[in-house]
């Protein structure tokens, strides 16, 4: 039936005005904190799918596995899982493997004794060294005078600084690269070098010289003005805050600490405001299409579900992360064990307390599922499959997974995904239905975040005490495990042993310790315990079936 020219009038005023009225309530909209709104009930099903897709290891980081792909296409539902070996069944350690164990045990107990070199004496014995890397060279002590260069060093430093002030490309960038090469220790010859780059418009490499400094020498001030400066000017708000940050946990009692926080906040406040801004403007052009849609469709679900999810996503990270936490505690049937619980507690805390994001309250959670797996929410909400705990071997290996997802959070990946123009119009669809973790389960992160995560994780567990190759090593326990079980994330996302080598690459030319605390005992007791809570789980499985 034709609608009359009045009643289409009447229709598109009321569609401009709504449109009108939803950009005035996204633009007023408070930035302060406001509590989370729960999702809807009607989620059952998405969550469920997401849940069970958690049986899949990879390193996406949002609820699909998390840990290793560099690009995680979303596996097909009909393929089915490789059959995996029952836990019972695996292979009892060989007198060799008592033996390594047993040294770590010791070694253990000397480094938290304080008896750090002997303890480190043991720790190279029975740790191999990386296969494809070469041998880290000794860190010098800083110098940040000229005059104390060696002879070759000043010879370097003195050309360059003729090369400036002739203006010479060449014979400015060549001494500077030899300088930093060759004398690392040297601090303004790499902040002068990323100077000079940053000139000549090559603003990446200036980065990197000043990453790879920052690593060798966390402690000088200058040159972690440097980085965060060079960070700010590349419009990476978020990292630069962190190194700030980072710098100021890391040196309570250096003068310059309290100013280092104060760049952290300012830089923070920046990356809000940039992300804020991005939300409000995708939103208004999903409010526009809904609106049309209703004009063309006659349906309302349109403008109403973006004006919704829009309001949730510019209450922040922490409104996301407490809403879909909120329904997956609810599915999940966590595990409640009292030790277990608090052993991941205390690692994912120790670690987030040097991440620096204090803004948000972070919760760990253990789900009985046999899987190497992790997944984390914005705003802090991690999940650990126990399988994680029972595969690993050692706490450190652990705090490298849950460092790596914890980066995930802190850099503010999976939120920054989630608003931007593309997929805010997917979320859109299913917020107010509750479905957003249904959403969030099929984002992939990109390389870069990936390795931000890797290099920041890595970061966050040498910064509280952990072996530096935490990492890295449970990378090569997940490679090991292919070798008896065929694990998909190696059959659709290769680069495992091309992840395993950039990551020995930053822990060696960043000089981190490998020879730290393992946490070999602890963590055997606890994987036995969750051991036998995933056996009980799985014996009161089979039982329901059979009375079924």
């Amino acid at each position: 039936m034709k609608r009359t020219r009045k009643s289409l009038l009447l229709t598109l005023n009321w569609v401009l005005l709504s449109f009108g009225t939803s950009i005035l309530i996204i633009l007023t909209q408070p930035t302060a904190p406001v509590p989370a709104q729960e999702p809807a009930a009607n989620t059952e099903q998405k969550l469920r799918e997401v849940l069970q897709s958690s049986s899949t290891p990879n390193t996406t980081d949002t609820p699909k596995p998390v840990v290793i792909p560099e690009t995680a296409p979303t596996p097909k539902p009909e393929v089915a899982e490789p059959k995996k070996p029952d836990a019972a069944a695996e292979p009892a350690p060989t007198p060799e493997e008592i033996a390594r164990q047993q040294k770590f045990i010791e070694a253990d107990k000397l480094y938290l004794a304080g008896q750090i070199a002997d303890a480190e004496k043991i720790y190279r014995q029975v740790k191999e060294p990386f296969a494809k890397t070469t041998k880290p060279q000794e860190r010098k002590a800083a110098i940040v005078d000229s005059t104390q260069l060696s002879p070759g060093g000043k010879v370097y430093w003195r050309e360059s600084e003729a090369g400036i002030a002739k203006k010479l490309q060449s014979r400015t960038l060549v001494p500077l690269q030899l300088l930093v090469e060759q004398y690392p220790e040297f601090i303004p010859g790499h902040i002068r070098f990323a100077e000079v780059l940053k000139q000549y418009d090559r603003p990446q490499q200036a980065l990197d010289i000043l990453e790879r400094a920052s690593s060798l020498y966390p402690d000088q001030p200058e040159l972690t003005k440097a980085r965060v400066a060079a960070l700010a000017e590349a419009k990476k708000w978020m990292e630069a805050s962190l190194a700030a940050r980072q710098f100021a946990i890391l040196n309570p009692k250096d003068p310059q600490a309290p100013e280092f926080s104060n760049l952290a906040e300012v830089h923070l406040k920046r990356y809000k405001r940039h992300i804020k801004a991005e939300i409000r403007g995708n939103a208004i052009a999903n409010i526009l299409t809904g609106a049309i849609g209703y004009a063309v469709t006659g349906s309302l679900f349109g403008p109403f579900s973006a004006l919704d999810s829009t309001i949730m996503l510019l209450r922040g990270e922490e409104s996301i992360g407490e809403s879909v936490a909120k329904q997956a505690k609810q599915q999940l049937k966590l595990i409640n064990d009292e030790t277990v619980v608090a052993y991941v507690n205390e690692i994912g805390q120790k670690l987030a307390k040097v991440a620096g994001r204090n803004e948000f309250k972070y919760e760990f959670f253990v789900v009985p599922q046999e899987d190497l797996n992790a997944f984390a929410l914005p705003g802090g909400k991690i999940f650990i499959n126990a399988g994680a705990i029972a595969k690993t071997n050692s706490e450190a290996e652990l705090a490298g997974l849950i460092g790596h997802e914890l980066s995930h959070v802190v850099l503010s990946h999976g939120f920054q995904l989630i608003t931007q123009g593309n997929l805010v119009s997917n979320v859109t669809q299913y917020i107010p239905l509750g479905g957003i973790i249904g959403q969030l389960s099929t984002l992939s992160y990109s390389r870069d975040m990936e390795r931000q995560a890797d290099t920041l994780g890595t970061r966050l567990i040498v910064a509280t005490g952990y072996a530096a190759d935490g990492l890295r090593n449970l990378m090569v326990t997940l490679e090991k495990q292919q070798k008896n079980a065929p694990l998909s994330w190696l059959s659709s996302h290769p680069g495992g042993s091309e992840r395993v080598r950039y990551l020995e690459d930053m822990i060696t030319n960043s000089s981190y310790n490998r020879y730290a605390y393992e946490g070999v005992e602890r963590h055997a007791q606890i994987r036995a315990k969750v051991k036998q809570l995933l056996k009980e789980k799985k014996e009161q499985e089979e039982k329901k079936q059979r009375s079924r």
